[in-house]
């Protein structure tokens, strides 16, 4: 099965490339009776956009979104809403010259081997330009979970060695980094400069929070929310590693330091990040990503032609110094998105009386 579709009850599929006519996505499954407009979209698109600040890729796509069906009226109908956006800045022929050659780093060499041809044109569908789809759909599933108070934000909490210190939420939207530490972020902006004009790039790590997620979503034993939440932020290209919670460091502590000990007002910790066995247990959800660098760089490296012949490639033309900022919409609508397949999952038993009601107060 061609894994160009994601989710259960709902479900998106995507399609397009970055250097075609344009890219798009069905959403199957939306919940009729929405309020949803284009407007509610392009807010979303607005952060992922190219070519707004220093180490960006400098293409200008205005990435207008176009909503083909499912919506009437301003309201979503229950049937397939079909979002279409197209590519007003492709410029094809600036990868001519690369057609014959691997980029280390990239999808180029494995497309190749698995389709015995591949779209040289930027990449393709292994683009970063692919999950322009990805924060539309993820501005729909929002729609839904806004129904239930539940709320995604997503975060740059390192980038090229720069960490953030503070966690300071009313901070993310005041730095283009999208960082809770405006004096990390600061130092961020420096770090791309520099990476920059040495005609490299670098990764980092990029959190989301979700906070007012209800107990009980998750499915045993192998639609784990944790599992469908790390399956989808490791769909998206430049992620390298997922952790839950406490994630790695849960290795080196002893039970009884990893534990969230309870008591009749919630849990005194939250090194499960939210979810125990697979299920959300009413605390905030927090996910980590590792952002590999952009492989796509003007340093000169080793590579080979399609036809296995030892040659030199540097990339030129408009790529971004990292995937950090604009991969950061992209996780959140990832998590947006599997939240809101989980959550109408869930409600689909509750009517049963299988969904027993949370019992601590919140927070």
């Amino acid at each position: 099965m061609p894994g160009n579709s994601f989710g259960k009850l709902f479900r998106i599929t995507t399609f397009g490339e970055s250097h075609g006519k344009a890219l798009g996505v069905v959403i199957d499954g939306c919940p009729p009776g929405l309020d949803l407009n284009e407007e509610d979209i392009q807010r979303e698109l607005e952060k992922r956009r190219p070519g707004k600040g220093v180490g960006e890729s400098p293409r200008k796509e205005p990435d207008q979104v176009i909503i083909l069906s499912g919506v009437f009226e301003g309201k979503t109908t229950g049937t397939p809403v079909t979002l279409l956006i197209y590519n007003k800045d492709a410029r094809p022929g600036a990868y001519e010259p690369l057609k014959d050659l691997f980029r280390p780093g990239h999808g180029d060499c494995t497309y190749l081997w698995k389709y015995g041809l591949r779209d040289w044109r930027g990449g393709g569908r292994a683009s970063g330009r692919e999950t322009v789809a990805r924060v539309a759909a993820g501005a729909v599933a929002q729609k839904v979970l806004e129904k239930w108070k539940i709320e995604v934000l997503a975060y740059t909490v390192a980038l090229g060695g720069v960490r953030a210190e503070k966690r300071d939420l009313s901070a993310i939207f005041k730095n283009r980094f999208f960082c809770p530490d405006e004096e990390a972020a600061e130092k961020m902006e420096e770090r791309i400069r520099e990476v920059r004009a040495r005609g490299d790039s670098v990764g980092g790590v990029v959190e989301v929070l979700a906070r007012g997620v209800p107990a009980g979503l998750g499915e045993p034993v192998f639609d784990k929310l944790d599992a469908d939440l790390a399956k989808a932020l490791m769909s998206i290209g430049a992620v390298k590693g997922v952790e839950i919670g406490a994630g790695f460091e849960a290795a080196e502590r002893l039970g009884s330091e990893n534990n969230d000990e309870i008591t009749p007002e919630g849990f005194k910790s939250n090194n499960a990040g939210g979810i125990l066995a697979g299920i959300s247990n009413g605390d905030d959800i927090v996910c980590r990503v590792a952002v590999k660098p952009i492989p796509s760089i003007s340093k000169e490296q080793e590579t080979i032609t399609v036809d296995g012949k030892p040659s030199k490639i540097k990339v030129g033309g408009r790529h971004d110094a990292s995937a950090i900022p604009r991969i950061v919409p992209v996780c959140q609508a990832m998590v947006r998105l599997v939240l809101a397949d989980h959550l109408l999952r869930q409600l689909s038993i509750a009517e049963f009386g299988r969904w027993l009601p949370y019992p601590f107060s919140r927070k």
